[in-house]
């Protein structure tokens, strides 16, 4: 039995794009650009890793909301990165005018640190003048800034109202002023209270606290042309200061009128530096994956001896449910220690009295239900420990009988430490399983209660017939990390094992 290890994840690096020149698709107006980044995954296929906020009215948009992933050394990680002009509201991109593209490999941007590409609507086609500029940047610890502002007194913009003010953070480095965040807009008010928000350490400081800032507040005005309120500057240290307040400057004003004060006073109500806990904070702190497997016997998998029935071993020893069986457990398993996985069968007449057993053990043993090896799950977490999270993944044929009564369930178990992986076998018709995936809005009980957490990730299996084993697993997989994460931040429960502390004072990069 061959066992798939999965990669270790070197380090994270966190990309700021910005673009010059854009082309304009919008009659009236300029374009509304966002950013769409996608890696190659091989076979010609490419997957969305994120997406940028949609930026309107500008042909030279840096963005704020910055876009994360792995870099592997070893590996030439193609990236690709497409600017989409936003006109609707749907997440689809089909529908919308692309404003070029650009590829390169994640190994040219950390090398160059900056590196400047044109866009291109196709090969050999330039999008007009315009480029994209992507830096890359180490996250080295886990460490937020979280902060809570308000103004007051702000000057008045608007000829037939106030003014719809807006902040901007922007830390300096290599000489510039480097977009860190921009709030929302609040409608015709001169004494806003923004939203509390959260920004990574590194990317709002560099990890140096002592680190310029500076801090805009303009009057938005929806076509692009956003007025400048003022102006000041500071540091993380001195925003930290709480409660602290900055004069919000006009430079224009304050040379022209020598009674000018001031445009308004920006309050910091909140400053703090806290520490966002990841999935593996969580695993590397002691939590255990447990994992359990339910396995479908009921009639309409045929007779096991048949060649038509679902549970035939072929000539090789294998059919679909071990497929599955060891896509998604050669990697669960590497977060479990002992490798001792409890497997459960249901809807098979069953010894002695041969009558239909909805929750029999695989091994007969309904003392100790736990197989060696990816046949089972591992429940190998000490009983000491507050910490335990379990994946339930269950391998059927059939559709789900009573709907209601199964998100229900769903709904009742989202309280609980665990997720559920659904892979549909066979070609039967699986609408109702997607429905329990949630992707549409959360599950609701018959008196309406809501799920807590999305905790079910359902896919065919027909749909990864043709492709790599670990594909199937990296799909059904891939909600896992977030669902435990969410689990234990609504518990309010740090990791058993508290990471180490970051290092306190600026974060050196070190040499190559």
């Amino acid at each position: 039995m061959k066992k798939m290890h999965m990669a270790n994840c070197v380090t994270l690096v966190q990309l700021s794009i910005s673009c010059d020149h854009l082309i304009d698709k919008d009659i009236s107006s300029k374009s509304d650009p966002l950013c769409v980044l996608l890696q190659d995954v091989g076979g010609g296929n490419w997957a969305e890793l994120g997406r940028t906020e949609r930026v309107r009215n500008c042909s030279n948009p840096e963005f704020s909301r910055t876009l994360q992933l792995e870099y592997h050394f070893e590996t030439v990680q193609k990236l690709r990165f497409g600017i989409y002009d936003i006109d609707n509201k749907t997440p689809e991109l089909g529908d919308d005018d692309f404003l070029g593209g650009a590829e390169c490999s994640l190994g040219q941007i950390v090398s160059s640190q900056m590196l400047t590409l044109p866009l291109m609507l196709k090969p050999g086609k330039p999008a007009g003048k315009g480029t994209i500029t992507v830096s890359a940047q180490e996250l080295k610890d886990s460490r937020i800034v979280t902060m809570e502002v308000e103004a007051r007194n702000l000057d008045k913009k608007d000829f037939l109202g106030k003014s719809d003010p807006f902040l901007e953070f922007f830390r300096q480095g290599d000489g510039k002023w480097h977009l860190v965040y921009r709030s929302e807009v609040i409608k015709n008010n001169l004494n806003p209270t923004w939203k509390r928000f959260s920004v990574p350490f590194q990317h709002f400081c560099g990890g140096d606290p002592s680190t310029p800032i500076q801090v805009r507040c303009s009057d938005h005005d929806s076509d692009g042309s956003h007025d400048l309120i003022g102006i000041f500057h500071t540091s993380l240290a001195q925003l930290q200061a709480v409660p602290a307040e900055f004069e919000c400057i006009h430079p224009e004003k304050q040379q022209k009128k020598k009674s000018y004060k001031n445009s308004g006073t920006i309050c910091v109500k909140i400053c703090q530096v806290e520490t966002e806990y990841s999935f593996l904070d969580y695993v590397m702190g002691g939590c255990q994956i447990n994992f359990t497997v339910g396995v479908d016997f009921t009639g309409s998998n045929g007779d096991p001896s048949s060649p038509d029935s679902l549970h035939y071993l072929s000539p090789t020893g294998v059919n679909e449910y071990l497929t599955a069986l060891w896509s998604v457990g050669s990697v669960v398993q590497d977060y479990d220690s002992d490798k001792l996985f409890p497997a459960f069968g249901f809807g098979a007449q069953v010894p002695p009295d041969w009558q239909v057993s909805h929750e029999f053990p695989l091994n007969f043993n309904p003392n100790n239900p736990y197989c060696a090896g990816i046949q089972g799950i591992v429940d190998a977490y000490r009983q000491a420990l507050p910490q335990q999270y379990f994946v339930l993944l269950l391998l059927t044929d059939g559709a789900v009988t009573d709907v209601a009564a199964t998100c229900e369930a769903v709904v009742h178990a989202s309280k609980l430490p665990m997720s559920v992986i659904i892979v549909g076998v066979g070609g039967a018709d699986f609408e109702a399983m997607e429905q329990l995936d949630a992707d549409g809005g959360p599950l609701r009980t018959r008196s309406g209660e809501a799920s807590a957490r999305d905790i079910v990730q359902f896919v065919p299996y027909r749909k990864f017939q043709n492709a790599p084993r670990e594909a199937l697993a990296q799909t059904v997989l891939a909600e896992v990390p977030t669902q435990v994460v969410s689990y234990f931040k609504a518990q309010g429960w740090a990791p058993f094992k508290m990471p180490p502390s970051p290092a306190k004072g600026p974060v050196q990069t070190p040499q190559v």
